[in-house]
């Protein structure tokens, strides 16, 4: 059974940095991606960025581009999302998600059914 960690929420002033972690274990399957996603009081949940296993390929969201950087690290099987440049609009409860994955779908990774999630970890953006 495959499950999610994520950690490295906190709060940070409007410009500063943070980085979070997504721990996985179990997967077995060989093709697979990984997600970040968040969820602000009262709106609905937003795609942040993705990666998938077999190349490092990655998507982002426009909100976030040149902002985060997802990145991987295969052997300890964690991801990471590296964010610069916070915004009070970041701030939200931000979840890692996994999904098997062919290399066409993931092109559609906003559109994908996300099968595992974590539990979420809080970012507070604000001075």
């Amino acid at each position: 059974q495959l499950q999610l960690v994520e950690s490295g929420g906190g709060v940070v002033q409007p410009g500063g940095s943070l980085r979070l972690s997504c721990d996985a274990s179990g997967f077995t399957s060989e093709y697979y991606a990984i997600g970040w996603f968040r969820q602000a009081p009262g709106k609905e949940r937003e795609g942040v960025a993705c990666i998938a296993n077999s190349d490092g390929d990655t998507r982002y969201a426009d909100s976030v581009k040149g902002r985060f950087t997802i990145s991987s690290d295969n052997a300890k099987n964690t991801v990471f999302l590296q964010m610069n440049s916070l915004r009070p609009e970041d701030t939200a409860v931000y979840y890692c998600a996994a999904v098997r994955v062919t290399k066409m779908a993931f092109n559609y990774w906003l559109e994908l059914k996300w099968d595992y999630w974590g539990q979420g970890t809080q970012v507070t953006v604000s001075s």
